[in-house]
Parts: C-alpha cells; sequence; structure tokens
C-alpha cells in the first residue's frame, strides 16, 4: 500500500507532497525553475528518471501543468501548487531555526550553493557592462572546483565552463565556508579578514560584490536550538 489508510485530510497531502524529493522539487518550481535542466540543477542527486516520475505525480495531482513554449518544455505551479508556497517556505524557515545544517560531508553541494548564488545575485550591484567572479572551492573534486558567473544586462549566468571572458573577480575557499555565508551564518567581510575567503580583484568591484552577493531566503533567521 503506498498511501496511509487515512481519510485525513493530512495525510492525503502527505501522500502527495511529503514524498522523498517532491518538498525539493516543489521548492525549485516555487524558486522559479521552469525547464528539466533548471529543475535538475536544484537537485543535483535526484536521476533524470525520479524526477521525471516525481513531476508526473503532481501534474496528475493538479498541482503542476506541463507547457510547451516554443520547442521546449516547461512546468508550471497550478493554483493549486501555487497554494503550497506559504508551506514549503515554513518548512525551510522552521528547519533554520530548528534543524541547522551540521554541515557534513554529504551535506555540502558546490552544484546547489553555486545555483542558489546564481539566482539569488544581484546584477545590478555592479555597475560595469559585464562583470565575470571566478569561485575556485579548494576542497572539492577537481571537477567541481571551478565556476564562473557572468553577471550581464541585468542577468547572472552561471558556467561550470570558463566562458571566455576576462576575470574580473577572483573568490578562492572552502565549500563549507561558502555555505555558511550563504545560510547568513558568517559575514563575506569576518570570513575575508580571518583569510577563510581571498577575494582578488580591484577595490571598487571588492566593496560591490558585498551588494552582488544574494543571500539564502532563511539567511535572517536564527537558531533556536544550540
Amino acid at each position: 500500500m503506498t498511501g496511509y489508510g487515512q481519510f485525513c485530510p493530512v495525510a492525503k497531502a502527505a501522500e502527495i507532497v511529503a514524498e522523498r524529493w517532491t518538498p525539493l522539487v516543489l521548492r525549485e518550481l516555487i524558486a522559479g525553475s521552469r525547464r528539466f535542466n533548471d529543475l535538475r540543477r536544484g537537485v543535483p542527486l535526484m536521476s533524470s528518471a525520479l524526477l521525471s516520475k516525481r513531476l508526473r505525480t503532481l501534474e496528475q495531482a493538479g498541482i503542476v501543468e506541463r507547457r510547451q513554449e516554443g520547442r521546449s518544455t516547461e512546468y508550471h505551479l497550478t493554483e493549486s501548487g501555487e497554494e503550497l508556497e506559504p508551506l514549503i517556505q515554513l518548512l525551510g524557515m522552521w528547519g533554520q531555526r530548528w534543524s541547522r545544517s551540521k554541515f557534513g560531508p554529504d551535506d555540502l553541494d558546490p552544484m546547489l550553493l553555486m545555483w542558489d548564488l546564481q539566482r539569488n545575485a544581484k546584477p545590478e550591484a555592479f555597475l560595469a557592462e559585464r562583470v565575470v567572479v571566478k569561485f575556485e572551492f579548494s576542497d572539492v573534486p577537481q571537477s567541481k572546483r571551478h565556476w564562473w558567473t557572468v553577471s550581464k544586462a541585468g542577468e547572472v549566468d552561471l558556467c561550470l565552463t570558463d566562458p571566455g571572458h576576462e576575470v574580473d573577480l577572483y573568490v578562492t575557499t572552502d565549500i563549507r565556508t561558502m555555505s555558511m555565508i550563504w545560510l547568513g551564518d558568517r559575514s563575506l567581510r569576518d570570513a575575508t579578514e580571518s583569510q577563510e575567503v581571498e577575494i582578488i580583484g580591484s577595490a571598487a568591484l571588492k566593496r560591490h560584490l558585498r551588494q552582488w552577493l544574494g543571500l539564502s531566503p532563511f539567511a535572517g533567521i536564527k537558531p533556536k536550538r544550540r
């Protein structure tokens, strides 16, 4: 039996929404991911087959609808799905307040971190027409060590391979420190002063980097549990 065998609305909702990976897929849809590959970026450890299965389940439940935009397929939340946004937000707020990550090796994912950084960055903070920031994580496998962000025309692109532009700022750190900065547990200034983050570039761009760097939507929530 795949369900709980109860008529309770909590049980019926949990059969759909609380299935493994589904809250994270909903988080990505709420954050604005529409295409399959973008959803995969937000849940990099989830297989393509399982993601497809979860999306079909959400479609059947009337939470997600599939749309054809030109040659691309996009996934959009329905009215039913949009009603889940406060639930997912509250779940994140509760997690930030009561279940902070211990930053174990299995919790630190450079793909997810950089995807979050890219979509929350504030490109208008840089006054130049194009600014390239290269991130290097000293303690991850070589294949995930180097990342480039390109801020241009009010947008930020994320690249795992060199985009071919001159780099304006170099940021070198470890994945744990950058994750703590993203979640609001450390400030970029403190991590730089303690030499856990090294930033190379002009003084002006370094100042703007602090404004450019968007933090987690839950970064301002203080922990209640020690």
